[in-house]
């Protein structure tokens, strides 16, 4: 059945994950635990107008620079006023971005002058603004460092914390949950691990000490959380009781189908906890500083009229916000969709597992069927990705073991639906993440730890960022992802109708089988078909059929007709279409990724 476009579907937008940490580092030294000075650490200098003019003509709309709030880390910034964090609450020696320490500034790792790093960080944004790239950082709504400290808090913004009331558990406008009258421990080491590799250190000499305890990041009530818990963090409390209780409005009923605006005048008449509005005037400090969108941490573990709320308030200063989360519960999509008011999900229980397990060979084409039918009326708010900071890397043993393997599969990410494309940084010259670098284990970019990442450097050429020591494989997989990228966003067919063509080409074709997968999208322009070929073997040529009621649609009578390679333009085929039925004879070589349109 043909999927025709809503009028109000705006353009395809391609998103570029950098961790900042890591992006302009030169050192290759990559010692496990190593510190600045041993490995080095990227800058926000280092985002020069060079690098981000190649990352926009990569076929990139958004930069999403990841770890820029200050967060806690090891290394002594005590001259600048900031206070240590103690090595036994933080993961790795560079820390987790996901241990947010001061909202109202940026990790002084990434500057050159750790006093001036705000200034640093907005002429970033000035940069990439001049560059054609929109920017995303990250808001970790559910957690933050286990000790808070706002260095640079505008007048009138209190920590988080400051206010508390610890001799309670819970309070609807507390921060944080407690456990009165026990002191936080840090958990019970597993496999022999040690803070900083055992390192000896002047802040492990004297435990750290938290009273009374607060709940762990992840949920955990424990004053000694175990050690796969979130324990360098502490959980936000949005005013909910520990036995479930919501202390604030729910939305009415049908206000899914109420517009940003809607919710914003509904907030305004109501009290809300003091978690969500901290975290709202963090949002809009900002928006105001010039960042065009948030990318949110664990947004499902926060309630969903709190995005309601920080949403819509968002909107109301800059409708064209771009807002995306982290959601792993397919029940909760569309509710965090229209009653939380988020742009986009990351559709990785879905499409991202789906298209791993077939590039394992674990799975069937056959089922993007069913996952892309599932989410056909939300299918524009879920965002594709092959590589992120959380995952395997694509081309690492452990996920797909080659980086060409990546070719039919990002075709298939990047074209199936009208939503938004994200590749992480190294992903496009075949990173494969294969070190150990102290906390962060190989398969991953480590986000722990000070490192480089091997492929992204033979890219990033000592700066000149001109793919100058890539290998000819390498650059052969960045040109094709620079192809790709680009196509998606110029193309008017990827905001029009998407038809499914796998299935007819089972039954119809005697060639076609579960290693391939192709379908069509088209609008009044365009008529596009596009076939990928999972499989590492030639398939030789296959009759890829195209049935009466697509090509009634595009008002396809009897006749040839002449389909056009778009990505290399390198070839062309015929489709013949015999009594209302339409076939063409395509070459399949070992991982092929094509995109045909009709002439």
């Amino acid at each position: 059945m043909t999927e025709l476009r809503k009028s109000n579907v705006p353009a395809k937008h391609v998103v570029y994950q950098v961790f900042t940490r890591l992006f302009g580092n030169t050192n290759t030294t990559n010692k496990p635990w190593g510190t600045i000075e041993e490995n080095g650490v990227g800058k926000f200098n280092d985002f020069t107008d060079k690098a981000l003019q190649e990352i926009q003509k990569l076929g990139v709309s958004h930069i999403w620079y990841t770890g820029v709030p200050h967060h806690a880390l090891v290394r002594d910034y005590s001259q600048y006023g900031i206070s240590s964090d103690h090595p036994s609450v933080v993961k790795g020696r560079a820390g987790s971005p996901y241990a947010v320490k001061d909202y109202y500034n940026v990790n002084p790792d990434l500057a050159v002058d750790p006093a001036n790093r705000l200034e640093e960080f907005k002429a970033l944004i000035e940069r990439s603004h001049r560059n054609g790239l929109k920017v995303i950082i990250d808001i970790v709504p559910n957690h933050v460092a286990r000790r808070y400290q706002g260095m640079t808090n505008p007048q009138g913004v209190e920590d988080f914390g400051a206010s508390d009331d610890t001799s309670v558990d819970y309070h609807r406008d507390n921060n944080f949950y407690y456990i009165p009258g026990e002191a936080f421990q840090v958990p019970e080491a597993k496999n022999g691990y040690q803070p900083l590799g055992g390192e000896a250190h002047p802040d492990l000499a004297e435990a750290y000490e938290e009273f009374p305890a607060k709940w762990t990041g992840n949920g955990s009530r424990l004053a000694q959380p175990q050690f796969d818990d979130w324990y360098e963090t502490v959980k936000v409390n949005y005013g909910v009781s520990p036995d479930g209780i919501k202390d604030f409005d729910e939305l009415p009923q049908g206000y899914e189908h109420q517009d940003h605006e809607a919710h914003y005048q509904f907030w305004q008449e109501r009290t809300v906890p003091d978690s969500w509005k901290k975290f709202r005037d963090i949002a809009l400090y900002w928006l105001d500083m010039g960042v065009d969108g948030f990318r949110y941490d664990m947004a499902e573990m926060v309630p969903v009229e709190f995005w309601s709320f920080m949403n819509s308030s968002i909107k109301h200063v800059n409708p064209d916000a771009f807002l995306m989360a982290e959601v792993y519960q397919p029940h909760l999509y569309r509710d965090y969709i229209h009653l939380g008011k988020m742009d986009y999900l990351y559709d990785k229980v879905d499409l991202y597992d789906t298209l791993k397990r077939i590039m394992q060979g674990k799975g069937s084409t056959d089922d993007i069927v069913g996952v892309q039918n599932e989410l056909m009326d939300i299918e524009h708010h879920m965002l594709h990705f092959l590589d992120n900071h959380d995952e395997q890397r694509l081309a690492s043993p452990e996920f797909a073991g080659c980086a060409e393997k990546g070719k039919p599969a990002m075709l298939v990410s990047t074209t199936l639906s009208t939503s938004p494309t994200m590749i992480y940084f190294g992903q496009e010259v075949g990173e494969p993440a294969s070190d150990d670098a102290g906390f962060g284990l190989h398969s991953r970019t480590t986000i722990f730890d000070y490192f480089g990442v091997p492929n992204h450097q033979r890219w990033m050429n000592g700066g000149e960022f001109d793919g100058g020591k890539l290998t000819d494989k390498e650059r052969e997989l960045r040109d094709f992802y620079q192809r790709l990228l680009n196509f998606s966003l110029t193309n008017t067919a990827m905001t029009g109708a998407y038809q499914e063509l796998h299935r007819y080409n089972r039954q119809h074709s005697q060639q076609y089988n579960e290693h391939l997968f192709c379908f069509t999208r088209f609008d009044e322009r365009q008529k596009l078909l596009i076939v990928a070929n999972f499989a590492d073997v030639d398939q030789g040529a296959v009759k890829v059929k195209l049935p009466a009621d697509l090509l009634e649609t595009w008002q396809v009578g009897d006749g040839e007709y002449l389909l056009s390679e778009q990505l290399y333009g390198n070839e062309s085929v015929t489709l013949s279409v015999v009594e209302g039925i339409g076939d063409a004879e395509i070459m399949l070589p070992p991982l092929a990724a094509k995109i045909y349109q009709l002439d």
